[in-house]
């Protein structure tokens, strides 16, 4: 049975072993006992993944790609753990799935060649779930990849960059060129690792500092002190040198101390 990439979900199916098998190494598979993987397809990098140690849950859309894994994925490559307490497929959205409660609140590490149409949402969802996922990797657009390691100063340095490295010190490991891919994108791919940091709850609301980010950078050609105006600041806190900055210039540890003095405003 072949599995036929589909547009309309973004799939490009890798073809190089060699690569997929960096991929499945770039997660160290330490303090967790469960992966996850997203949008696995032909099972390419989750062969690589059955090796370790850690049960394997896959996330997959596609219902010809869930037909392959169930009936025709290689048996070699599961070898003797065909059973569900090692290789788990669910015909799942994952993002709508709720990691807390499907894993009950174990510690996981996800993983996948992600779909370039809705990375960055998956980015957005790992954070959201940062309790338990302890680590996260795998293979973007090389710009969203670029973007998510980005230090400040850049043009590319933006909200996506800040929330992620807020809680995880990211790695951007290398590029992948469009030619090992059925079929092959338009651009190049990057691989990153995210690992959480070991003291990941920030000194402020999380709540506020995610607004205040957002915000920012929704209008990131202007002044704090302009961009920021929604959170009513004092004149005396406006006039502060932080709020004469643009956000590409602020760190993620200056976005934290900019939610406090905001918070410290009476927000």
């Amino acid at each position: 049975m072949a599995v036929t990439p589909k547009k309309y979900l973004g799939q490009h199916f890798l073809t190089d072993l060699n690569i997929a098998r960096k991929i499945a190494d770039s997660l160290t598979y330490e303090g967790f006992d469960h992966i996850v993987e997203i949008g696995p397809g032909t099972g390419v990098l989750t062969q690589f993944l059955l090796q370790k140690k850690q049960k394997l849950t896959v996330f997959e859309i596609d219902s010809e790609s869930v037909g392959y894994l169930n009936k025709d994925f290689p048996k070699e490559h599961i070898k003797l753990n065909t059973s569900s307490d090692k290789f788990e497929i669910l015909e799942m959205d994952f993002l709508k799935s709720n990691l807390q409660d499907q894993f009950n609140g174990k510690q996981v590490g996800v993983i996948g060649n992600y779909p370039y149409n809705i990375s960055s949402q998956i980015v957005f969802k790992t954070i959201e779930n940062r309790e338990v996922v302890k680590e996260f990797s795998g293979m973007f657009q090389k710009e969203v990849a670029a973007r998510i390691a980005e230090k400040k100063g850049s043009k590319t340095y933006g909200i996506l960059s800040v929330l992620t490295q807020a809680f995880y010190d990211v790695e951007y490991l290398f590029t992948v060129p469009p030619g090992v891919f059925n079929p092959p994108p338009k651009v190049d791919s990057g691989v990153i690792k995210c690992a959480r940091k070991e003291d990941f709850r920030l000194p402020v609301d999380e709540k506020l500092f995610f607004r205040v980010v957002k915000t920012a950078f929704n209008q990131r050609r202007k002044m704090l002190r302009s961009s920021l105006k929604s959170f009513n600041l004092s004149q005396s806190l406006k006039e502060e040198p932080i709020f004469a900055m643009r956000p590409e210039q602020l760190s993620v540890k200056e976005f934290i101390i900019l939610t406090q003095k905001i918070a410290d405003n009476g927000i």
